[in-house]
């Protein structure tokens, strides 16, 4: 093998090499991402493990295409809609408690912003859709990207975040009233 044909054959240094690899280096931010997407910490973490056991065995075939992270974020999503079916209801999840430096929990009124009240209207989307609306503006996603993740058509993707965006500015407009 020439020194070209190396060069060439190597993946850029910021990428990982190996499965082991990919989980050290992403793993916190798979995690955060599975929260968003599910809402609840221990299906974020079995979102997560899902994905990544479903990964290791095409681990050669995935990181040679470029595509890990959208194909480890599709999984996520895959793992998190097939349990929402399942359910077939929407689940409730406790608020965490903010407690203040002595310990006492706050008034509810005192600790709400604007990033709580949006989590809360995203709660009520559906779960394709709120999985579309983390990809594009958590992830600063294009909605082709969206659409890969998702497994679906860029156009389907935009229709996704589309109807969300209506849906949460209907309802936000409808909670100042």
């Amino acid at each position: 093998m020439t020194c070209l044909e190396v060069v060439l054959s190597e993946q850029p240094t910021d990428e990982p090499r190996t499965f082991d690899d990919y989980v050290r280096a992403r793993s916190v931010a798979l995690q955060k991402y599975a929260f968003l997407v599910t809402r609840n910490t221990e299906d974020a973490r079995d979102a997560v493990q899902d994905a990544l056991i479903g990964l290791y065995p095409r681990w050669e075939q995935v990181s040679a295409s470029g595509g890990v992270d959208a194909y480890v974020r599709r999984s996520v999503v895959n793992a998190a809609v097939s349990r929402w079916r399942k359910v077939r209801r929407l689940m409730p999840v406790a608020e965490p408690e903010d407690r203040d430096a002595a310990g006492s929990a706050r008034r509810l009124d005192d600790a709400v912003t604007d990033a709580h009240v949006a989590w809360q209207l995203c709660d009520r989307l559906p779960p394709l859709q709120r999985a579309a609306v983390v990809l594009r503006f958590f992830d600063d996603l294009s909605f082709a990207e969206v659409g890969e993740a998702l497994g679906c058509p860029e156009a389907t993707a935009r229709s996704h975040v589309h109807r969300a965006l209506a849906r949460l500015r209907s309802e936000l407009g409808e909670e100042d009233r």
